[in-house]
């Protein structure tokens, strides 16, 4: 009986292709932004259906060297070939499972997988055949069993092994993996390395970074890096303690930090440094699979995202406790009949039409600081299969945006209900309402925006109260407009806030109510806040659509920026 962490046979199971890819390094160095040079004429020959393993000490370019080989970075001298060819942008053929997790931890492994197959497999994939292909890598790779658990429970080993699957939906001929066996106990690390030899063995090309001392004699080949960058040991695991004149790989580790090297003989063709300029003659290459399309990916991307913001529990905490509090909060401010036309309350009127703008400027925040930081290993990865990022920042607003018009819709609706607005008519209400949503859009936008900037949600939750008091301050509710500084009033004109406050304020009435009002206060506080009220409420509400967009154009620059690092094609060499 196979072990669950062997590759068990199958009608069924998934044929890895037998033709796996040649990976050729000719006297490449690499130098990287503030770090000098990291690699230092490395030329290697990497042969299909064989465990590559990459060793060093820290800092040694390990990791720049498996990205490099990958063709993710662009060797500064010399050149990576692909089956004698530069490599081009990643296609199906290609796999890089980095050190983070590429997967979501919220939903159950095996629709998880289907979602990565969705972006992953070719367009006009049948649903079934999808269903088909997840099946047979999570029997490849052990994990039928696990299938309905969700992936935040899963122990490191085989959370380890569901990336693994990810990059294994397209039958890729390469797979590169960044220190897989990181983090793992003895015995699993072992398994896994036992499971890629299975996938190198049916033809697959298996390269990998490791710092565990065992993961060296397990592989096909040892490629060992000096300090410096430079190839210190390139050969079988078997012949490495001996090449070194010592008894333990621990000791190799301490001879190449003393300089040692073991000089080898390089086959002409992998050392020379000027590649063909020409693809490959021979067999025609194949049609590549036509992509997922912009739309589908945002369709596949809402359907995800959806059932994302319903199994994380974070997420779902955060959109019912957001109304709730805001409305409490209204509940023991403000007194019943503020807006009574025969004896109105100027100052709890102003304050109403600020809280409801600010509590649409807080959902809208707080929905989407943790959109993107706590996802963006994933994005990056499906970036390099395809993905783009308007299909992916749209898919956010589908999936936020109803969430966020019901929330502006229940707060009306309740404060109605507890007489903190006026009797008014549809047309009223429909302006507020849309004053609210756009409020929530604007602030939405600016959410992602702040989740892109930033590289891990413990950030973000602290740039909230930085978001949050400045739209408090300049919003023009506490110090009208009219009354700040030139300073003040300049950073009024970039708070969404301002012009969500100024548009409510229009579509309720407040200039007229103001005006007409029996109360004394209504006059002097007129003249305080001058013209804020006397646009109509669409001159906000084009400002507010403004920001939104602009808000998610910078967010687009910021993730194509951040996909990009360290990611430069080699084809931009030629």
């Amino acid at each position: 009986m196979p072990t669950p962490m062997q590759p068990r046979p199958s009608a069924e199971a998934p044929v890895v292709p037998l033709n796996g890819t040649r990976i050729q390094a000719r006297s490449v160095s690499q130098r990287v932004r503030g770090a000098g040079r990291v690699l230092d004429d490395v030329s290697l020959d990497l042969a299909p259906g064989q465990v590559t393993v990459i060793a060093g000490s820290s800092g040694a370019g390990k990791t720049v060297l498996l990205q490099t080989l990958a063709g993710l970075r662009a060797p500064t001298v010399g050149a990576v070939l692909h089956d004698g060819t530069r490599p081009g942008a990643p296609g199906p053929e290609f796999a890089f499972v980095p050190q983070e997790d590429i997967i979501h931890r919220e939903l159950p492994l095996h629709r998880t997988l289907v979602y990565a197959a969705g972006l992953r497999m070719p367009a006009g994939t049948p649903a079934e055949a999808v269903t088909v292909r997840v099946d047979g890598v999570l029997e490849t790779l052990g994990l039928s069993a696990r299938a309905p658990t969700p992936v935040r429970a899963l122990s490191g080993g085989e959370r380890k092994r569901a990336c693994i699957a990810v990059e294994l939906l397209t039958r890729p001929q390469v797979l590169f993996l960044d220190e897989p066996t990181s983090g793992l106990d003895p015995v699993t690390g072992a398994a896994l390395l036992r499971t890629l030899s299975a996938l190198a063995g049916e033809g697959t090309t298996v390269v990998l970074t490791t710092h565990t001392l065992a993961d060296l004699l397990r592989g096909d080949q040892v490629v060992f890096l000096s300090p410096g960058g430079e190839v210190a040991y390139a050969g079988e695991p078997g012949a490495l303690c001996g090449a070194f004149g010592v008894g333990t790989v621990d000791e190799v580790y301490e001879a190449v930090a003393g300089g040692a090297r073991v000089e080898r003989a390089v086959p002409a063709d992998v050392k020379e440094t000027a590649p063909p300029d020409v693809e490959r003659t021979g067999a025609p290459s194949p049609v590549p699979p036509r992509r997922v399309g912009a739309v589908r990916q945002w369709s596949l991307l809402t359907r995800r995202g959806t059932a994302l913001l319903l199994h994380d529990r974070l997420s779902a905490a955060v959109l019912a406790g957001s109304p709730v509090m805001i409305v409490a909060m209204f509940a023991v401010l403000f007194r019943a009949g503020a807006f009574d036309p025969a004896a109105p309350d100027p100052g709890s009127t102003a304050m109403i039409m600020f809280w409801i703008a600010f509590g649409a400027f807080f959902f809208g925040l707080t929905y989407g600081l943790l959109q993107i930081c706590t996802e963006l290993p994933v994005l990056r990865r499906e970036w390099l299969a395809g993905l783009r990022i308007g299909p992916y920042l749209a898919s956010k607003l589908t999936t936020m945006l109803p969430v966020l018009a019901v929330a502006d819709a229940l707060l009306l609706v309740v404060l109605r209900a507890l007489d903190r607005l006026p009797a008014a008519e549809w047309t009223t209400y429909g302006s507020l309402f849309v004053s609210s949503v756009l409020a929530s859009a604007a602030a939405l936008a600016l959410g992602l925006l702040a989740s892109a900037a930033v590289t891990e949600p413990a950030q973000a939750t602290l740039m909230l109260p930085l978001l949050c008091f400045p739209q408090v301050l300049f919003s023009g509710a506490f110090v009208p407009v009219p009354r700040m500084t030139g300073a003040g009033e300049a950073i009024s004109w970039a708070m969404t806030n301002r012009w969500a406050f100024e548009a409510l304020g229009s579509g309720v009435g407040l200039e007229s109510l103001w005006r007409a009002g029996a109360s004394p206060l209504g006059r002097p506080l007129l003249e305080s806040y001058g013209d804020s009220f006397g646009h109509p409420a669409g001159r906000g509400w084009l400002v507010l659509a403004g920001f939104a967009v602009l808000f998610l154009a910078v967010t687009w620059v910021i993730l194509v920026r951040k996909c990009r690092e360290g990611v430069v094609r080699s084809r931009a060499g030629r």
